[in-house]
């Protein structure tokens, strides 16, 4: 066998492989684009406007429930609106009937725990009804979501029957959302029925609603508006709605719709929440402006609903008016402002920040650390009142980073995050530090009794590496000895070298691997190889034969023994008769303080 080559073995062999210790502290989590763009359903390019909406940005997506009296099972809805993007209302930057929009208001709306829609209706066959049928298709996606009609006085107005009385066109229009929608699986049920409801329909015109109700297959539950709502013909229930005109922003008049929505038991109760109202940007607009008060309204309206409700006396429901009237500014799409502003500063391993506004506005606080500024990890969440953190009471390293401070808004308020707070950590805690171990070349060649060279490098990847790196051999044969020049090397700011020899003694025994239960990776080259092997020396002559199935197993044992990190001189048992000959697999370790290396070579002794 010493005239058998093994040039097979060094080329299947022939690589290295580099295993760093070592990670980097900050892992993001986010980005600071994420926690300041626009993330909600309104345009990218919707500015503020003068009667109080806000621009496109990012808003708090806790869900909307958590406003709510604790153990409520309140069904929360949105009011859309369906008909922006004709040239008869104001340009918000999107079309009502495009299904791309559509989608990502229910979305948006899905995001901030909303668990349904009311859709203002006015009529078939027109853009409006053309956007309802997209929102049927959309809220059938999200199962659990829902959605109902509400009858706008104005589809009674512009109804399509020529010559027809209110009284058929209202007819008209129930039997057609009996056929188009009712049949959907997202449409509202109450007690197994439909839910129809209407905007001022009996403001405008004197109807028979039980005649109306008698002209459908399906009877619906109607819902009626304001306190006499509930006491009206066919009345399940009423909703309530914003009074613009009042001087105590509805407190008031949402305390007396729900008083006497509890004098109806048994019957649907939707409240209202709103964050304002102001209608001086709308062509039918008549100057009514209800204050937001930076975001003090919105929460107003749900304390009146907590004061009055409770877990073991429940408000059914609760319509958010609205999600998108920019026209009266009732929209919520965009957010609401809450006028709160953040001044944060860093004292030592001290942070600390201060807040002008309302505080009662926000959520959390929630604390990023960034390395670069841009790609975020949080830190910790803390509750309002709470404005101050010890960094050190974190593993941060050593270190110079970036600090924001962000106030997450409560439901659809607006979130605020501060620009970025240098900070030098000094607590202390060392980073684990990065470094680039190797050696070349990756192969040598030596004769028994002979000696070879390898150059063992340590390059430092981030900043000075200042740890001494202590150098052995693992995996290494009795026949073969290794020595190091130095034996430890310390990079610092630069590249360090240190020289291996590996000598090769005249022995007479090669010692094999100890026996490991896993299965190396190279294991799977040895199936092709012996079937290959068989096919070409099933032919050969006897004496061939015996010489090259030799050859394949010590291959096979090569492969067998090959891993990243290698075993150890303990546990190699001699076979003995085997010649020195043969490729060794050598692990170089390099033993740091904060870091563990190593790097494999081959050495082919002839």
């Amino acid at each position: 066998m010493r005239g058998v080559s093994f040039a097979v073995v060094a080329w299947l062999l022939a690589a290295s492989t580099l295993c760093l210790a070592g990670s980097t502290y900050v892992v993001p989590t986010t980005t600071l684009s994420a926690q300041t763009s626009n993330n909600t359903s309104a345009a990218n390019n919707f500015s503020s406007q003068s009667n109080g909406n806000r621009s496109a940005g990012n808003i708090s997506k806790v869900d909307v429930h958590s406003l709510i009296y604790s153990g409520a099972t309140t069904k929360v809805y949105a009011h859309l609106l369906l008909w922006f993007g004709g040239s008869n209302h104001m340009n918000i930057g999107y079309s009502s009937t495009d299904a791309a929009q559509i989608k990502r208001q229910i979305n948006d709306m899905v995001s901030r725990g909303i668990d349904g829609v009311i859709l203002d209706w006015y009529g078939p066959n027109n853009g409006i009804d053309t956007g309802a049928k997209l929102v049927m298709a959309e809220a059938e996606n999200h199962p659990g979501f829902t959605f109902a009609i509400m009858v706008d006085q104005g589809a009674i107005k512009w109804d399509s029957c020529s010559g027809c009385t209110p009284q058929q066109a209202l007819i008209n229009q129930l039997q057609y959302i009996e056929n188009t929608y009712f049949s959907s699986p997202a449409y509202m049920l109450r007690q197994g029925k439909p839910v129809i409801t209407n905007f001022g329909v009996d403001d405008a015109y004197s109807v028979d609603w039980n005649a109306a109700n008698t002209a459908l297959s399906t009877h619906p539950v109607f819902l009626f508006q304001n306190n006499d709502g509930f006491s009206h013909t066919l009345s399940d229930g009423s909703y309530a709605w914003v009074m613009p005109t009042t001087s105590d922003y509805g407190k008031n008049y949402l305390s007396s719709f729900y008083n006497m929505g509890m004098s109806f038991p048994g019957q649907q109760v939707i409240g209202a929440t709103y964050k304002g109202f102001n209608d001086t940007l709308a062509s039918w607009g008549s100057n009514r402006i209800m204050g937001q008060q930076c975001g003090q309204t919105w929460l107003q309206t749900f304390s009146d609903i907590n004061g009055l409700y409770n877990s073991g006396k429940q408000l059914t429901d609760l319509q958010l008016v609205t999600w998108n009237d920019y026209e009266e500014a009732t929209e919520i799409e965009s957010g609401i402002d809450t006028c709160l502003t953040l001044a944060p500063s860093v004292s030592g391993n001290a942070l600390q920040w201060s807040i002008s506004g309302n505080e009662n506005t926000v959520d959390h606080y929630t604390v990023y650390i960034s390395s670069d500024g841009q790609n975020l990890m949080s830190l910790t969440d803390l509750a309002p009142g709470l404005r101050s953190l010890n960094l050190c009471g974190f593993p941060i390293p050593n270190g110079n980073y970036k600090l924001f401070v962000q106030a997450v808004g409560k439901p659809t308020l607006v979130n605020q995050i501060t620009s970025a707070i240098n900070y030098n950590s000094a607590c202390g805690v060392t980073s684990a530090p990065t470094v680039t171990f190797g050696a070349s070349p990756s192969t040598i060649t030596i004769a028994a009794g002979q000696s070879g060279h390898f150059t063992v490098t340590a390059t430092p990847q981030s900043g000075a590496f200042n740890s001494k790196i202590s150098l052995s051999c693992a995996g290494i044969p009795s026949n073969l000895s290794c020595a190091f020049l130095p034996a430890s090397i310390t990079p610092g700011s630069s590249v360090a070298t240190s020289t291996l020899t590996i000598s090769a003694a005249a022995v007479t025994g090669m010692y094999l691997p100890k026996r490991h239960n896993s299965i190396p990776i190279y294991a799977g080259w040895l199936l092709p190889f012996g079937i290959a092997g068989f096919a070409f020396i099933g032919s050969a002559p006897r004496r061939r034969k015996a010489q090259m199935l030799a050859l394949i197993v010590v291959i096979g044992i090569g492969m067998a023994g090959s891993s990243c990190g290698g075993g150890t001189a303990a546990g190699r048992q001699p076979a003995a008769g085997v010649p020195a000959a043969g490729s060794y697999t050598v692990t170089i370790q390099g033993n740091a303080t904060s870091s563990q290396l190593s790097t494999v070579v081959n050495v082919i002794v002839e």
